[in-house]
């Protein structure tokens, strides 16, 4: 039996374009401050010590990190209250959103993937990574979808290896 001298990765030379939507993640800290902590009794906001705590807290620890605000406990909380710790955080957080983790991650996917450049894809055929290291929402997944769409040849999901089709471009 004759071995074989030379291995062909049949992947590298299909012409696929794999593009890792990892590319996309923002890198910094990420923080979730929950208004809980500022509740009297764990049920209602008072507006005076809530304006006390704002004016004493330290807001630099928020510097360059991003941030989702909450609240993880059943309580009316008015929108106001959102609004002050927005104020606060703003000079110095890279991002305030409101909502939860998956909320934050959500918003700074999307502002990133906005800033894609799609023209490098024309006509391409692209496979979008579905596993790494770095959780990607479902959001970023549907964003470059769409972004993708209108300029690719065929645009697939998973690895080079293993696909699921999404998109093939008809020939007219």
């Amino acid at each position: 039996m004759e071995i074989q001298e030379n291995i062909v990765n049949k992947v590298a030379m299909s012409g696929l374009v794999t593009l890792d939507p990892a590319a996309f993640y923002p890198v910094g800290d990420r923080v979730v401050y929950d208004i809980k902590d500022n509740l009297y009794m764990g049920l209602i906001l008072r507006e005076k010590d809530f304006r006390e705590f704002v004016k004493a807290h330290d807001w630099t620890q928020y510097q360059d990190k991003f941030v989702a605000l909450t609240c993880s406990e059943d309580a009316i909380v008015p929108a106001w209250a959102y609004m002050l710790l927005a104020n606060k955080m703003a000079p110095y957080a890279a991002e305030v959103v409101f909502g939860n983790a998956e909320v934050l991650e959500t918003v700074l996917f999307e502002k990133s993937l906005a800033k894609m450049d799609v023209g490098q894809y024309n006509g391409q055929r692209v496979v979008i990574k579905g596993c790494g290291d770095i959780p990607v929402p479902v959001s970023a997944y549907v964003t470059l979808t769409k972004k993708l769409t209108p300029v690719v040849k065929s645009l697939m999901f998973g690895e080079p290896c293993s696909t699921v089709p999404i998109y093939k471009k008809k020939d007219l």
